[in-house]
C-alpha cells in the first residue's frame, strides 16, 4: 500500500519512540476489519444529526489506545472533529464534567479558535447573502438575527455560552485582541479569566459541573454550523476509576451514567462518544458494577468470540493473535522500504520469516502474551533492525542482532507479562511448604 511521505514519516516515528501513531492507522488496523461497516454506519447516522455511545473493553495490550485512535482517522477522514482525553484522578476526574470539558477543547482536532472563527466567518457570509442591502449596519444587524437563530437551543441551557459568543465577535471586530482571546478562554472552560473580561460579557465565575453539558452542546452546535459533521470523542483509560476513593468512584460513575443519558436523549447530535476500559472495569465490583443504572446500559451478552456483535453498545477486543503480529510487522517493514535509502535490501533482509522470528521471540520473553508484544515489537523491529539495515550495508539481522528487554523500557502490564515468562512453571510436588512440624 502506498502512503505519502509524511504519513509514512510520521507513523515510523512513532513506533521507533514506543507510541501508537496520531495518523495513518488505517495503514496498520490488522484485525479490525471486523469492525469497520458498524462504524462506519454508526459514523454516518450521528453525522446526520444522531449521537452515539460506545465503550470497549480489552486487557491492557489488546490494542485499546490503537482502536481508539483508528476509529478517530476514521472519523475525521468522514468530516468530524477529534478529541481524545485520558481520564485520571488527578489531571481529569471525571466527577468534574468542567475539567472534561476543557480537556476536550484543548485536545481539540482542528483547534476551537479555529473552529469558532471558520463558524463566525459562515455565519457573516450567510449574512451577506441574507441582508436585504450590503451596509455593514444591515450585514451586522443579520448576523446578530442569525447568531441568535442559531443558538436558540444553547440559549435555553447554556445562556453564557451565547452571550461569550457576541463579546468573542465584537472584541475581534474591535481589534482588542487581548480581550478576545481571555473570552476564547473563558468559553474553553479555562479558570482564572479576569472578572473585568467576564463583566463585560455579562457573565459571572467559572464554568461549573452543570454548565459544561450546554457548553458541550454549544460545542456541537458550533462544529455542525462550520459544516463538520459532529465530534468523534475518547475518553481513555476509564478504568483508573477503580483506584480513586470510594466517593469520587460513586460521582464518577454516576457523571457517566449522565452522559449516556444525555447522548441517548438527543441532546448532543452530532457526538460519537467512545470510552475504553479493562474488561475487570466493567465486570468487576469496583466498576461499572457499582452503579446498577450504569451497569443495565453497558450490559453485553459475550459468547462465542465469532458471533460478538459489532453494533452493540460495548465490544470487545481479544488482542493480537501470532499471525496478526507477523502480519503487522510486513506490513510496518513495507512502508518503512517505501522510504527507505535501500528498499531492496530492506525487504530481502528483514522477510517474512526473520519477521515472525522476532515476533516469535519478543513475544516469547513476555511469557507467550502475544496480546502485550505490539508496542515492544514494533519498536524492536524499527528501531534495532530496520534502522541498522538501511543504514550500515554489513548489518545482517540474523547475526548481529540479539533481543534483549531490559526493565526500564517496558510498561507495567510488559513488565508483569515478562516477570510470568521468566519464572519456570512448578510441579505440585516441587513446591516448598514452611511448615513448622514440632508445633
Amino acid at each position: 500500500m502506498e502512503i505519502s511521505p509524511r504519513r509514512r514519516q510520521e507513523i515510523i516515528h512513532a513506533l521507533r519512540r514506543g507510541t501508537v501513531p496520531q495518523q495513518g492507522l488505517d495503514v496498520m488496523a490488522v484485525g479490525l476489519h471486523r469492525f469497520e461497516v458498524a462504524i462506519d454506519e454508526e459514523l454516518t447516522a450521528v453525522g446526520q444529526g444522531g449521537a452515539q455511545f460506545k465503550a470497549v473493553r480489552g486487557e491492557y495490550g489488546a490494542g485499546k489506545t490503537f482502536f481508539s485512535r483508528w476509529l478517530t482517522e476514521r472519523g475525521r477522514a468522514a468530516g468530524f472533529a477529534t478529541a481524545e482525553v485520558q481520564i485520571s484522578e488527578s489531571e481529569t476526574p471525571l466527577h468534574k464534567l468542567e475539567t472534561v470539558y476543557r480537556r476536550i477543547v484543548d485536545s481539540m482536532a482542528p483547534s476551537f479558535r479555529d473552529v469558532v472563527d471558520g463558524w463566525f466567518f459562515v455565519l457573516d457570509g450567510d449574512a451577506r447573502d441574507a441582508a436585504s442591502d450590503n451596509s455593514e449596519d444591515e450585514v451586522v444587524a443579520t448576523t446578530e438575527r442569525l447568531l441568535e437563530q442559531r443558538l436558540a437551543t444553547v440559549s435555553a441551557t447554556a445562556p453564557a455560552f451565547a452571550q461569550v459568543l457576541r463579546a468573542y465577535r465584537r472584541a475581534v471586530a474591535d481589534g482588542d485582541r487581548g480581550k478576545a482571546d481571555a473570552l476564547l478562554a473563558w468559553l474553553s472552560g479555562q479558570p482564572h479569566v479576569s472578572a473585568a473580561v467576564r463583566r463585560s460579557a455579562g457573565v459571572r465565575g467559572d464554568m461549573d459541573h452543570f454548565q459544561a453539558f450546554g457548553f458541550l452542546q454549544g460545542l456541537l452546535t458550533v462544529l455542525r454550523d462550520s459544516d463538520y459533521r459532529g465530534l468523534v470523542l475518547v475518553l481513555d483509560e476509564v478504568e483508573t476509576l477503580q483506584r480513586v476513593r470510594s466517593d469520587i468512584r460513586e460521582r464518577s460513575l454516576n457523571a457517566l451514567r449522565q452522559l449516556m443519558d444525555e447522548v441517548d436523549a438527543g441532546r448532543f447530535p452530532g457526538l460519537y462518544l467512545l470510552m475504553t476500559g479493562t474488561p475487570a472495569f466493567y465486570d468487576g465490583q469496583q466498576g461499572v458494577q457499582r452503579l446498577a443504572p450504569l451497569a443495565q446500559r453497558l450490559a453485553t451478552d459475550f459468547g462465542d468470540p465469532r458471533f460478538d456483535n459489532p453494533r452493540a453498545v460495548q465490544i470487545r477486543l481479544h488482542g493480537f493473535t501470532s499471525e496478526n503480529l507477523v502480519e503487522l510487522g510486513a506490513r510496518v517493514r513495507d512502508i518503512y522500504a517505501q522510504g527507505a535509502s535501500h528498499p531492496d535490501r530492506v525487504r530481502e533482509r528483514v522477510d517474512d520469516a526473520y519477521v515472525s522470528q522476532l515476533a516469535s521471540a519478543v513475544a516469547g520473553d513476555l511469557g507467550g502474551r502475544t496480546g502485550v508484544a505490539p508496542r515492544v515489537f514494533l519498536k524492536k523491529l524499527v528501531a534495532d533492525v530496520l534502522d541498522r539495515v538501511d543504514q550500515f550495508d554489513d548489518f545482517d539481522p540474523h547475526r548481529h542482532y540479539r533481543l534483549t528487554l531490559s526493565n526500564h523500557e517496558l510498561t507495567d502490564a510488559e513488565k508483569h507479562a515478562a516477570a510470568l515468562g521468566a519464572r519456570p512453571a512448578e510441579d505440585i510436588d516441587d513446591i516448598a511448604l514452611d511448615i513448622d512440624v514440632e508445633s
